[in-house]
């Protein structure tokens, strides 16, 4: 199967917050989306040490289950002042199964000392499409968007980090963007509008 034929993918996350985030920017692209829920995949263990190797493992996994063409996603914020943490432990920064304000508050006691000015951070996303689960050239993009860390939560829209995360180009934090627009701006966004136009060119 080339790839320039793919219109129709199963989407690697059980993270309905993701889930519809992909599958919006895709629809302009007349890709469907298919959760992985309804072939039954089991969690896999994320034991990569970075966004792209974590992304590797849940796409081959819910290939392998799946027996279709799957999309997968590792993704995670990364904080200056914390070395780059929680990067790719960012999902289970206060434990695995850990709530997204558990990891808020976790986030917000680690920077307690740390001035405004000096919590810059950035949202990143790696993106891999496989079209089997032994596929020699899986497609991989990246996003990135950067930011910093507000001392309190703002907003209600998004999930994960973004009610912290301040977005200085648009004066508020992700959680107080409209979704459609921060599709347009997101890590995630960009990772996807790149695995598009690099499925479209490919031979």
């Amino acid at each position: 199967m080339s790839y320039r034929d793919l219109h129709e993918l199963v989407m690697a996350t059980n993270n309905a917050g993701k889930a519809r985030e992909i599958a919006a920017v895709l629809e302009a692209f007349n890709i469907k989306v298919i959760p992985q829920s309804q072939f039954q995949v089991p969690e896999v263990e994320e034991t990569g040490l970075t966004f792209v190797e974590n992304a590797l493992i849940k796409a081959r996994h819910a290939a392998h289950y799946s027996k279709h063409p799957v999309i997968a996603d590792d993704s995670g914020i990364a904080v200056d002042a914390l070395d780059g943490r929680p990067g790719i432990y960012s999902a289970r920064y206060a434990g695995v199964g850990a709530s997204d304000a558990a990891n808020n508050q976790k986030l917000l006691q680690e920077l307690a000392t740390v001035p405004e000015a000096e919590r810059t951070a950035r949202f990143i996303c790696v993106m891999v499409l496989l079209r089997h689960p032994a596929d020699p050239t899986p497609l991989i993009c990246q996003g990135v968007w950067e930011g910093r860390i507000l001392p309190a939560a703002q907003g209600e829209n998004g999930f994960g980090y973004d009610p912290l995360f301040f977005v200085p180009n648009e004066h508020c934090t992700s959680a107080q963007l409209p979704p459609a627009r921060k599709n347009e701006l997101s890590h995630r966004g960009q990772a996807l509008r790149a695995l598009v136009a690099e499925l479209r060119n490919y031979v």
